[in-house]
């Protein structure tokens, strides 16, 4: 089992792009406290990760840096992705558009025995929808 709370970070990434969620099992808690937008808990996480790899296709989170004190890691990422479905509730409304997008964020982890227990995040989210709408 990974101790080292960068590593669990950078694993958990690595899940995300391989779209790999079984491997959540040993790196996020059950109960994690997700303080972004979404549900709680690690089957909650899959379900957030499912949906984005839903709407975007092809969607890969591209790593800019990370800062790693003790048990907290800060990770700056972009999610490049191509848009082909508006299931998630921030693109409600907007028809699928093909285009080819990036998604910004800043996640800051919490990491305890091994697994990430607490989870914050700063999104872009108003770049990502003028994008899609074209303003």
């Amino acid at each position: 089992m990974l101790q080292d709370a960068r590593a669990i970070v950078e694993a958990a990434g690595e899940c995300f792009n391989a779209e790999e969620y079984d491997r959540l099992d040993q790196l996020v808690s059950p109960d994690m406290a997700n303080h972004a937008a979404g549900p709680h808990g690690r089957e909650g996480w899959k379900q957030i990760w499912r949906a984005i790899h839903a709407c975007f296709a092809d969607a890969r989170a591209e790593t800019h840096s990370i800062l790693a004190d003790g048990d907290r890691v800060a990770v700056h990422l972009t999610i490049h992705g191509t848009h082909r479905d508006s299931a998630m509730p921030l693109l409600a409304g907007i028809a699928p558009t093909g285009k080819c997008v990036r998604w910004e964020f800043i996640h800051l982890f919490r990491v305890a025995d091994g697994q990430i227990v607490e989870h914050f995040a700063v999104r872009d989210d108003l770049g990502l929808l003028r994008q899609l709408q074209g303003t």
